[in-house]
């Protein structure tokens, strides 16, 4: 190779010293002073909040304040920096100079002059107009607030040790819910008592005109606060409501303890705003489908939305995993227990489905079916081990992926509840059906009925709690199912449940309501790729029939055998391709339009489970509702 020519180093660019970092948060003093914070979301034409917060300041000097970014619940940097603007800052009459920080984009720096004892800001969030500038929140009806998108707090505290007084201005006739207190309510303006900004970031607000409030826990702690587009559309029968009603008595037996004082399920049935579920220690938003109720028998894939959730208060807040726990929101998140944090969870929402009868067993053991084949014939994780798709959250921020079969996409979550699966199973066979993984949620969630305090948890701690359940080497056996790659799906919690993973010519029922709710044909398994009602391609399997033919996902179906493309014309060419005949299809991608033929002998391949005994079978009795 050419020689490197010699220079003094004098002659050549070096950096410039890093940027001064961000305080360093403590935990052992109190911010002075409660930080009053006031919110008007009444702009809904224009869709703007207008923030006014009063910081009170000790003294003379330069303060930093932060808008929250690492987000619990998120699991990766989500603050959305970019629709903060009009960023002012005063003391008295005088407006105050700041700057940004020069790495960190979510620090302002604040000069405090001598004699000032508070620092008044104002600022808008920007809440989008159109799904193409992040998830709308807004609609003439009905409104998500996260208050973490509204405020400023001062860096070098423990989030904890800050106190908010926050306040919150809705239209006139509006109603709201939230888990923090209420303590006024005049002029347009709800008043909450002050709290510390953990608990604050950790309560968001649904409000909206149509509204209803209804109870769903005999000891009136849990509450289904329900907002919607029409009023119409908050009418459910009792037999609607009865299985989340069920819900709640079903996890009271699982955990056997509560780490909440009143818990508020949020939920939006709306299509003008984003879809969300997210989990908080108190509360849980879901921004589900208008017809939730309305189209109950036909949208029941949708259901599992707030079980899942809802587990969260005890498994990701009460417990959560070390590295998960930050002390304040500048702090990143690090993600290796999610396999637990919501692996387990995954496992344990399909499960009360079922216990709840907000499934039927036939539909949980469907939706079962559904992840085991998606996770057998996923070729990625020939590659790349379970474990290290905890780190997606950060590596792909959720953005639509070109081929999500090779390279993977938080599979923790889905293949994490088929190892799950795997040791509930696994512990029922060792001890002989007297302990189970319900003897595990009860051991490690269920810890000090009342205490709402979260407490952190190790590898060490998941494995250990379980040796004391059913002796066993966990930690080789995680060792397996998380760092090491391997072909095809983890189902050996199917087949020591009584199951085996089949493929037939039919849709399960719960096939047919996902393609209902989310206007996606799967077809996966047979050609190879999942389509919209419109023809967009969302996703091709990765070495699949559609991949051997070059079909790459965002391309569009245009006709299916010299017909104009529609969903049921695709179907039922792939039911005619068993006769041996290639699929021929048009396809546009880009400016090109192209045709292709892919080969589809099988015909139509649904997954199902098909029991492989005739007595009784353990995957039954770990869907049976608890007595």
């Amino acid at each position: 190779m050419p020689s490197r020519p010699a220079h003094s180093a004098a002659g050549l660019p070096q950096p410039l010293p890093g940027a001064s970092p961000i305080e360093e948060p403590r935990d052992d003093i109190d911010y002075p002073g409660t930080i009053r914070l006031s919110v008007d979301v009444t702009d809904l034409d224009r869709r703007i909040f207008r923030v006014r917060e009063t910081i009170p300041v000790a003294e003379p000097g330069e303060v930093t304040l932060l808008y929250p970014k690492w987000l619990p619940g998120y699991h990766a940097p989500q603050a959305p920096i970019e629709l903060l603007a009009g960023l002012t800052f005063r003391s008295g009459r005088d407006e105050l100079c700041w700057r940004r920080h020069s790495t960190e984009v979510n620090a302002f720096h604040v000069e405090v002059p001598a004699g000032c004892t508070e620092v008044e800001a104002e600022f808008q969030f920007l809440s989008a107009t159109d799904s193409a500038q992040g998830r709308e929140i807004v609609s003439p009806e009905l409104l998500n607030l996260a208050w973490n998108t509204v405020l400023l707090y001062p860096a070098g505290f423990f989030a904890r040790r800050i106190v908010v007084e926050p306040r919150l201005i809705i239209p006139d006739g509006w109603e709201f819910a939230c888990a923090l207190q209420a303590i006024s309510r005049e002029d347009g303006g709800v008043g909450f008592a002050p709290v510390a900004l953990d608990i604050l970031v950790d309560s968001p607000v649904f409000a909206g005109r149509y509204f209803r409030r209804i109870g769903i826990d005999e000891r009136e702690q849990v509450w289904l606060n329900v907002v919607a587009d029409r009023a119409d559309l908050l009418e459910a029968t009792e037999a609607q409501i009865e299985p989340h009603r069920e819900l709640v008595r079903q996890a009271d037996r699982l955990f056997g303890a509560r780490h909440f004082g009143r818990f508020e399920v949020l939920l939006a049935l709306s299509d003008e705003i984003g879809s969300i579920g997210v989990e908080h220690h108190c509360s849980c938003e879901a921004a589900s489908i208008p017809g939730y109720f309305r189209e109950w028998d036909k949208s029941f894939a949708r259901r599992d939305t707030i079980p899942h959730e809802y587990v969260h208060s005890w498994n990701g807040k009460y417990r959560r995993g070390a590295d998960s726990w930050t002390p304040s929101f500048d702090r990143p998140i690090r993600n290796s227990l999610m396999w637990v944090y919501e692996g387990q969870t995954q496992y344990w929402d399909r499960v009360l489905c079922a216990r709840s009868g907000l499934w039927t067993p036939e539909q949980a053991l469907q939706a079962l079916a559904e992840i085991a084949a998606t996770h057998e014939i996923r070729a990625g994780s020939r590659w790349r081990p379970l474990s290290d798709t905890t780190r997606d959250p950060i590596i792909a921020a959720r953005s639509p992926l070109p081929w999500p079969s090779w390279q993977r996409s938080e599979d923790y979550y889905t293949e994490g509840a088929l190892v799950w699966l795997d040791v509930d199973t696994r512990i029922r066979e060792m001890t002989g059906g007297t302990r189970s993984l319900d003897d595990f949620a009860r051991a490690f969630f269920g810890m000090e009925d009342g205490v709402t305090t979260t407490h952190t948890y190790t590898f060490e701690d998941v494995v250990g709690t379980l040796a004391e359940i059913a002796p066993f080497d966990w930690a080789a056996f995680f060792d397996e199912k998380l760092n090491r790659t391997t072909s095809g799906a983890p189902l050996d919690g199917v087949e020591r449940g009584g199951y085996r993973l089949v493929y037939k010519d039919r849709p399960s029922d719960y096939q047919i309501s996902k393609e209902a709710v989310f206007g996606v044909t799967n077809l996966l398994f047979s050609i190879g790729m999942a389509v919209a009602s419109d023809g967009e391609i969302k996703e091709v399997l990765w070495e699949g029939p559609a991949f051997r033919a070059g079909v790459t996902a965002g391309s569009s179906l245009l006709a299916v055998d010299g017909r104009a493309f529609d969903v049921d014309e695709l179907k039922r060419a792939v039911a005619r391709a068993t006769d041996g005949d290639p699929i021929r299809l048009a396809v546009k991608a880009g400016k090109r339009t192209r045709e292709v033929e892919i080969d589809c002998p099988g015909g139509h391949r649904y997954p199902h489970l098909e029991p492989v005994t005739d007595g009784p079978r353990l995957l039954d009795t770990i869907l049976a509702p608890l007595g």
